[in-house]
């Protein structure tokens, strides 16, 4: 059997970045990363996960293939924002084809929008049995149409074939959870520009899915207004500031807004933690992996470390990987692996 490539495309609020992975026949031996690249995107092509300006990212996905020559059309490309619906569903056993066809027959009562308004998929869990016999548990995965028609057209538009729609959460989930951390109970904090994915996963199996309307772009936005400076001022100040460090006088009030946005999102993460906790006795989680953009705010890691009393940590989605020369070589991706996990992940979910 042939090797298998398989590119991932992660379509995100400041950039589009895809990763190319390499997986031996059978999808035996370790992958290979044998191409990565990220084209940068004016804030508001995308908001909140889904393609507004679609002109804009198209070009934009023209531009990452010409610069960094992927050999391939054909992407797997995700999804996630609050128009994503995840929710625990239990429902009668029968074979997974035929229970994702009855989804739309089953789940109507428990969606924020129509059936035929939502493309549906079923991520089963485990069994169990009931007094009304053998039943099939897992995650419930509602995504509005318009939502990922309009990602689609965009990359169609530059020439990409996207062959697989993929939540973002299991990308992440994929990534990260392989290894010693796949025998482990961890929490995956995705935080975004926009919007922060906290995935928990149990021994390599998502457990809880919540998306949280909150993100580093925000606390940029949050420090331009209070300084009133431009946002590239203000995400140069939010760097230097980071959290839970003394700073001199005249960033007091940029520190102060910061410290409040960022208060507000760690404590959302908490809960989500507690409220996972609380609904699953004895299942503690053991260790948090931070990843995209927002991680690298300085102090935040020990900040969420304190507030849920957990190790955390930087994802690193190289680790379980070969780097090629053709993608750059290992050091050429030091400091930058968790802004990969998404696109790395995405490639995994069809050829792991």
């Amino acid at each position: 059997m042939a090797k298998t490539r398989v590119i991932g495309l992660d379509i995100g609020t400041t950039a589009v970045r895809a990763a190319q992975l390499e997986f031996g026949a059978g999808g035996k031996g370790q992958p290979s990363l044998v191409r990565y690249g990220e084209v940068a995107l004016p804030l508001g092509a995308v908001r909140d996960g889904e393609v507004t300006d679609q002109g804009v990212v198209t070009q934009a996905i023209k531009q990452l293939w010409a610069t960094h020559k992927f050999d391939g059309k054909d992407v797997v490309i995700g999804v996630g924002n609050q128009r994503v619906v995840v929710r625990d569903l239990a429902l009668p056993y029968m074979p997974l084809a035929q229970l994702r066809g009855s989804l739309p027959f089953q789940v109507q009562e428990l969606l924020p929008m129509a059936t035929d308004e939502a493309l549906l998929d079923f991520y089963p869990t485990g069994e169990t049995t009931t007094e009304q016999g053998r039943m099939v548990r897992g995650l419930l995965v509602a995504a509005v149409r318009d939502t990922v028609t309009a990602n689609v057209m965009a990359v169609e538009s530059a020439g990409p074939r996207p062959t697989m729609v993929d939540l973002n959460a299991f990308a992440l989930l994929r990534a990260m959870t392989r290894g010693d951390l796949g025998q482990r109970t961890v929490a995956l904090v995705d935080i975004g520009a926009r919007v922060t994915d906290v995935t928990i996963v149990a021994h390599g199996v998502p457990q809880f899915v919540r998306t949280l309307p909150s993100g580093g772009q925000d606390a940029t936005d949050t420090i331009a207004r209070q300084m009133n400076v431009s946002g590239t001022e203000a995400e140069t100040l939010k760097r230097k500031i980071g959290v839970g460090f003394a700073v001199s006088t005249d960033l007091q009030e940029a520190s102060d807004a910061l410290a409040t946005v960022t208060q507000t999102l760690i404590e959302a993460v908490r809960n989500t933690f507690v409220y996972y906790s609380s609904n699953n006795p004895g299942a503690g989680i053991d260790v948090v992996v931070l990843t995209g953009g927002g991680s690298h705010l300085p102090g935040l890691g020990q900040y969420l470390s304190s507030a849920s009393r957990l190790p955390v940590t930087l994802g690193d989605p190289l680790a379980s990987l070969n780097v090629a020369k053709t993608a750059g070589g290992r050091e050429a991706f030091a400091g930058h692996e968790s802004l990969m996990a998404l696109p790395v992940g995405l490639a995994f979910g069809v050829a792991a």
